[in-house]
């Protein structure tokens, strides 16, 4: 956005603990945690001066001057500003992350604690909600302190944002503004996934409670304010709060969210009279054993737009997790497929390729990448495939260097660097990655005379702490790994490296080493996916499914160019309707079974022959959506 000269802030929670450093011992995983700000952080700025309150736990009072949120706990919001300058065009926008503190009294105003130093001790308490990023990917896990964290930024973000509209002039006369008529004109919120979704009902709170809008007058601004970006479809992402938690942390927003949905539900009925079904499926508050708040309904009926990040994605939006919705206001519903910037992922992490690429058809593709079509005319160029070749060969070195001085792993430069990097999940199908590995060295142990093209398989990627299969999932890939690379018939025709701590330092290492990027969910389950693009515009090819963004760079690229292969969205949901059997494919592929019947006989772990027997069980038996939705409830 500074980049295109827009006008934008980026807020969010400065975590003394980001995403935990990944350790592989004894093959497998181990966290430890990144203590980031050990060495202090040059590029913020702490901003004490715009500290904000932001209000917990409490009781509401209805009085005839409104409704008040009285007797609550406070934690103060301390900014730290993190300058985000555009690409040479002298604009720079501003990454607002906010910090907790405790306020000065804090527990000393229980007046008749005796224990001072037990009070200052337990400021700790309230300081603990930026201590550390919840590292789940794609999985809603419902915690206290993670709820505090979302009304936390949000609490504070928003009183920023009210602050600064009203001391903006804006062509208004008055010395303080009072109408908020213009807010939605001049201020924009965009919701990146649900986690902010409690902006809409505390900016419902702050316009009738503190400003005294009326209450239709301020839904009309609350919904020209906020949008919302889908960012997944998985069931077990989705944010679903037990309203018990709320009536304890956030009593006034439980009322706020009632009455928007209570409004909601009329309007439905309104149109859809006697359908009780369908107020069932598009109410926010889930009926059960446990009441809860479903975060992505408050989003949509709150917002003015909703956009998925991919095509595929945003037809899967429209078409079964907001249908309902899609149907009552299909105008809202749109497209803003993901994108990467050109700055970080070519010019800075491969500063060869972008130099023979500015060399024929200068800088303009580095701030509009359309113009890398310039490029087409050179494609049967020798002197440039030479060119495009010979960089990629060094990239190669480079990255064979660093692995031999870092992970003492020898690997051929000249192999095929075959890589696989991203967040661990089933979804995601590094086990299927792991069969075809397992493949491979059984066809070279077969027929050792025979030529085939060496390749070195790399695997990375973090797994969420306690997802078992994940981490088990790490164990394979290791332990295939210790047998293959050990393998004097292999040689150096077939290595297997798992990449520890992939994060994007090292992202910005590898891909620009890439010759072949593997992008193989099961089709309908990553929403869009960005390494994707990291590796073709690092000149990988790609093999992949038809899911995500890798559908739409098919199309871009031409579906020649790429390995596109499995089961097309429609595919998998008729294979669901008619059942998945999995032994009738390992019956049907002899090396496949061959393949499997090494897993689970104890072949990668000789040491603990039963170590991969549940994973085995799950590929056999349990492997289908219905399955993965079961094993996530009992995870949960």
């Amino acid at each position: 956005m500074a980049t295109l000269g827009l006008a934008a802030y980026g807020y969010g929670i400065r975590y003394e603990f980001g995403i935990f450093n990944q350790k592989i011992v004894n093959g497998w995983q181990v966290e430890e945690a990144d203590d980031w700000l050990r060495y202090g952080n040059p590029w913020e700025k702490a901003r004490p001066e715009y500290m904000l309150p932001v209000h917990f736990y409490g009781r509401v009072e209805h009085t005839p001057e409104g409704v008040k949120w009285l007797d609550t706990q406070v934690v103060l919001a301390m900014p730290y500003d993190t300058p985000v300058p555009g690409y040479k065009n002298n604009t720079v926008n501003t990454m607002r992350l906010w910090s907790a503190k405790a306020p000065n009294d804090f527990k000393l105003q229980d007046f008749n604690v005796g224990d001072y130093v037990e009070a200052v001790l337990d400021r700790n308490l309230a300081e603990n909600i930026s201590r550390v990023l919840y590292p789940n990917d794609n999985f809603f896990e419902g915690k206290e302190l993670r709820l505090k964290q979302e009304y936390f930024v949000v609490a504070a973000t928003l009183q920023d944002i009210i602050r600064r509209f009203k001391s903006s002039k804006f062509g208004c006369r008055d010395p303080v503004r009072t109408s908020f008529e213009t807010f939605p004109d001049k201020v924009a919120i965009q919701l990146n996934d649900t986690h902010p979704a409690l902006s809409i009902p505390e900016l419902m709170r702050i316009l009738v409670d503190v400003e005294k809008v009326d209450w239709d007058k301020a839904w009309e601004i609350t919904k020209r304010t906020c949008a919302y970006t889908n960012h997944t479809v998985l069931p077990e992402a989705l944010e679903r709060w037990p309203v018990s938690m709320f009536e304890k942390l956030l009593p006034r927003h439980l009322d706020i969210i009632y009455a928007i949905n209570q409004r909601h539900l009329d309007h439905v009925a309104a149109l859809f009279p006697g359908d009780v079904d369908r107020l069932r499926r598009m109410s926010v508050i889930e009926e059960g054993d446990c009441k809860r708040i479903n975060m992505a309904h408050l989003c949509v009926i709150g917002s003015h737009a909703v956009n998925g990040v991919a095509r595929i994605h945003s037809e899967i939006v429209k078409q079964s997790v907001f249908k309902d919705f899609y149907e009552l206001e299909p105008e809202k519903f749109q497209n803003k497929t993901n994108g990467i910037t050109p700055r970080r992922w070519l010019l800075l992490c491969n500063p060869g390729l972008a130099d023979i690429i500015v060399e024929r058809i200068g800088e303009g593709f580095l701030t509009d990448l359309s113009q890398l079509k310039k490029l087409l005319p050179l494609v049967s160029d020798e002197v440039f495939i030479r060119d495009v070749a010979k960089v990629k060969q060094e990239n190669k070195l480079k990255f064979s260097a660093l692995l031999e001085k870092e992970y003492k792993v020898k690997i051929n430069p000249s192999s095929m660097f075959d890589v696989h990097v991203k967040r661990i999940h089933e979804y995601k199908r590094q086990l299927l990655n792991c069969l075809h590995i397992i493949t491979l060295y059984n066809r070279i142990k077969k027929d050792p005379a025979k030529s085939f093209v060496p390749r070195t398989v790399m695997i990375g990627g973090k797994a969420a702490p306690g997802y078992h299969m994940a981490k088990m999932i790490i164990k394979l890939v290791t332990s295939i790994g210790d047998v293959i690379n050990h393998d004097p018939v292999v040689g150096d025709r077939l290595k297997v490296i798992f990449l520890e701590n992939y994060r994007v330092s090292l992202a910005e290492k590898v891909i620009p080493a890439a010759d072949l990027s593997q992008q193989i969910s099961t089709a309908g389950t990553e929403a869009s996916g960005t390494g994707n693009m990291k590796f073709m515009l690092n000149g990988a090819l790609t093999i992949g499914t038809m899911d995500g963004a890798n559908v739409e760079m098919a199309e871009e690229a031409g579906i020649e160019n790429l390995f596109i292969f499995g089961l097309r969205v429609e595919d998998v949901e008729a294979l669901d309707q008619k059942g998945y059997n999995a032994r009738e494919y390992y019956e049907r592929l002899p090396e496949l079974k061959q393949a499997m019947d090494q897993i689970s006989s104890g072949f990668f772990s000789p040491k603990d022959p039963h170590c991969f027997k549940d994973m085995v069980n799950m590929l056999m038996y349990h492997d289908s959506p219905q399955d993965l939705m079961a094993s996530w409830e009992n995870h949960s």
